[in-house]
Parts: structure tokens; sequence; C-alpha cells
């Protein structure tokens, strides 16, 4: 059963009937959780002129419909439905762009933020010396571990690690999924924003070009009420290849990064049916076989993670299958004539095979990047 609307409150004259804060919820699946935080806003923000806009990824349970009945009764609550496209990243960046408040609050649906941070979270930035404030868990009396169970606790603290070491800062916690920010700084780095993934804190201090000005305050995380957690395998490879795109100065992209994942298991998938194989079959048909079961994973693989955005269904995926396979082909033959002839002209065994192989992945990224996605 969901909690009673509030009622909207009075617009601060100053604005001249705009927003001074627009609050960012990224949601899937949080019907049960849309009433309870818009009143828990509510009873926070009093004396601020608020609004509430929910980024909602098409939810089958219904949550965006529950968002626009109560829109209907008060005008500081909105929804931005998105519709084959998924991510935290990217729904935090589309609905701070569709804000016009002076500043951008992200907080999560699921009621495991402590709202009423909010106010003085504001009020730092009021006073015009911060640009970006932080909710950490990590500082005087905040706590990381109270909604996680323990092993994604220790998956947060190492995302943590890896982010400080990236940034070189003395943020605590560069990957908390609550903070607030001057909406200019959002607008600045938008279009060097990753928009997959789940932390885009990180992405957003790292992505700044020059100094942002930051203050951190403890906050508490709390356990999820109603709902799942978002939180799998795939948010994790996809925090993976952000931080390598960062900690390459973005020569290696997030999407290149996961292709590279991929690879690399798909040459652990061609020695394992090698392996099996070629004691019962030719040294030749083993390793067609394969080359063939590999390259057939690596295809879905990527069609499911890597590309997930672009993927291929129905006849498309038979089609893609088939152009994937016949590039592959190609980056095969590259990289037997770019090893062979290395090691004519050096004679370094190891090095040749290694630079046929660079150029054999670099053609299959660029081509079925192209031509397949």
């Amino acid at each position: 059963m969901t909690s009673p609307l509030p009622s909207p409150q009075s617009q601060d004259s100053d604005l001249k009937g705009g927003y001074e804060l627009s609050v960012i919820a990224p949601a899937f699946n949080e019907r049960d959780n849309v009433a309870p935080l818009i009143a828990r806003l509510d009873s926070a923000l009093t004396a601020i002129c608020w609004q509430i806009i929910y980024v909602d990824d098409d939810s089958p349970d219904g949550t965006a419909e529950t968002v626009k009945a109560l829109a209907r009764k008060d005008s500081r609550v909105s929804c931005l439905r998105r519709v084959g496209r998924r991510g935290l990243a990217g729904a935090i960046v589309e609905g701070a762009l569709a804000s016009a408040a002076p500043y951008v609050a992200v907080i999560d649906a699921d009621l495991q933020h402590d709202e009423t941070l909010l106010p003085a979270m504001l009020d730092i930035l009021r006073q015009g010396e911060t640009d970006l404030v932080i909710a950490s868990r990590y500082i005087g009396e905040g706590a990381a571990d109270a909604g996680f169970s323990q092993t994604r606790a220790l998956g947060s603290r190492l995302a943590t690690r890896l982010a400080r070491m990236v940034l070189r800062t003395e943020v605590t916690d560069p990957v908390s999924g609550f903070f607030m920010v001057r909406r200019e700084v959002i607008d600045g780095a938008a279009p060097r924003l990753s928009t997959h993934g789940f932390k885009l804190l990180f992405d957003l201090i790292a992505s700044q070009r020059g100094a942002v000005r930051i203050r951190e305050l403890p906050y508490r995380f709390q356990p999820r009420t109603a709902g799942e957690s978002k939180m799998d395998s795939r948010v994790v490879i996809d925090y993976l290849g952000l931080i390598a795109a960062r900690a390459s100065q973005n020569l290696i992209s997030p999407r290149l990064f996961l292709y590279g994942l991929v690879g690399l298991g798909g040459v652990c998938v061609h020695l394992a049916v090698f392996s099996l194989l070629t004691t019962h079959v030719s040294f030749s048909i083993a390793q067609l076989s394969a080359a063939a079961v590999a390259m057939t994973s690596n295809f879905f693989i990527n069609n499911a993670v890597t590309f997930r955005d672009r993927r291929r269904r129905g006849l498309g995926l038979l089609v893609g299958y088939v152009q994937f396979c016949g590039l592959c082909s190609i980056g095969f033959l590259a990289n037997l004539a770019v090893a062979n002839q290395l090691q004519q002209l050096i004679g370094a065994g190891l090095l040749a095979g290694a630079a046929g192989a660079l150029v054999g992945a670099a053609w299959n990224y660029v081509t079925t990047a192209l031509a397949v996605w």
C-alpha cells in the first residue's frame, strides 16, 4: 500500500516559480518505493523549492505509471521514461540534463539513502565555495555495510579503492550513488561521460578538465525495504571497463575493454574444445572445430553484453552471426600473415605472434563493431 501524496509547497519568489533543487531518482522496478520517497523528500526539504525527476528504464512493474499518477496531483513530480535504454549512469545524465535547477541531487529510488542529509548538502553548495557534495559511507559515523551482504560490502570497498587509485584523490567515497552538484558541472562534463555502468560519480570527477571543489558528509547506507538489488556481474564488468578507460586516458574505451574480456574468454573456450577433441580427431579438424565454437560463444556474449544497447534479434541475429564469423576469419588470416612476416624479418617468435594477435584483434573489434553492431 502506498503512502498518501504530500501537498505541493509554495514556490521561492527569488526563483520566479523555478525550482532550486532537482532530485534525480533513477529507477527500475521501484513501484512500491515511489510514494514513500516523495513523502520523505517533502518532510526533509521544507522551505526548499524542489522537484523530483524519476528516470525509469521502462520498468515492467509499472513504476512509470505510478510516478505519472502521482505527478498528476503534484507538479513537483515528473517521469522521464526511457525505452530501449538501460543503465544507471545514463539515466542520471539524462535526468540531470532535463533539469533547469541550479543544483542537482542524485539519490537512489530504493530508500537506501538518507534524504535528511539533502538540506545540509544544499546549504554547502549555496555558499559558493564547493561544486560537489558527496554523501560518504567512509567518514565520521558513515556506514558502508549496513545495507549490503558481506560479499557486496567487500566488492564496494574494492571498487572504492580502485577508483581512488585512478583519480589520485583524497575523496573517501568516489563511487557513492548519493551526491549533490552544481548543474553546470554536469552540463560541462556531459559530452565526456559514459552512459554505461552504475558509477557516475567516479566518471563525473574523472571527466572534469579543471579542479572540482569537493566536500564530503557522512551517512549510513540503509537496508532495502522493497524491490530487488540491480547489482550483478554485468555491473561489475561495466565498472571495470570504466576504470580501464579513465586509467588509460580513454585510449581503451569501456566497450573495447569488454570486447577484450570476451576475446580472452574465447581463447579459453578454444583451448578447452581443442583439448577435448585432439585425442579423437585430426589436428586440423580439432582446430577448426575449436575456432568455430569460440567464435560462436564470442558472438553471442558480445551481442548480450558488449553491444547490448545495439543487440541483434530475430533474423538480424543470424545475419550478424554470419557476418561476425566471416570478419573474424579474415582477422585470423591477418593474424597469421603478420606473425609469419615478422617471424621472417626479426626471428622473434613470441613477439611476432603477439603482434599478429594484436592486429587480428584490432581488425575484429573495428570491423564487427561497424558492420555487425
